[in-house]
């Protein structure tokens, strides 16, 4: 059982070895051969755990043991992590009052559940020609949205659209 990290047992090459105990404590230079019969009298595994060092470093432990506490660790580590999402609302130029309360509520719960919002206009025909009319709607958007968001990038044009990013405020950075 050969990790792509680490080399055990007969995987490891060096003829000299620095071996540490299964307590940790240090049990001097020794032969390949012979920390392996050490290690297989304790019924435990050589693992060399500092490969570049010289002699390079090899310890006594029970290595699937010790494969399952990283895995788990690792584990935990995945299912403590946030991954946040973009999610975009579309307005148009032109919205009306309604229109613009039911992509606010959905943006705001949005933001409630961790993710950004990227909240769009896209400019239709001649309307391109107004932009400010799109800005006035993403402003008043962003400023709808500040009790439960940052504003983390301004309304800019890309093409013919113009949008802005709002974040979660409790978003620790």
């Amino acid at each position: 059982m050969i990790s792509k990290d680490m080399m055990v047992n007969d995987g490891i090459r060096a003829r000299e070895v620095r071996l540490i105990g299964q307590n940790g404590d240090q049990l001097g230079i020794k032969s390949k051969v012979e920390a392996l019969e050490i290690a297989a009298t304790a019924n435990l595994d050589l693992v060399m755990v500092a490969p570049t060092a010289k002699p390079p470093v090899c310890r006594i432990m029970d290595y699937g043991k010790f494969r399952f506490e990283q895995q788990k660790k690792e584990k935990e580590a995945r299912k403590n992590q946030k991954i946040i999402n973009l999610k975009e609302v579309r307005l148009s130029p032109t919205i009306e009052e309604h229109d613009f309360n039911t992509k606010l509520r959905n943006a705001i719960k949005f933001l409630e559940n961790g993710d950004k919002v990227k909240a769009s206009i896209r400019f239709k025909g001649r309307a391109i020609t107004h932009k400010e009319i799109g800005q006035r709607v993403l402003d008043r958007f962003s400023a709808a949205c500040l009790e439960v968001a940052t504003i983390e990038s301004h309304p800019k044009m890309d093409g013919r659209s113009m949008f802005l990013i709002l974040a979660p405020k409790n978003e620790t950075k």
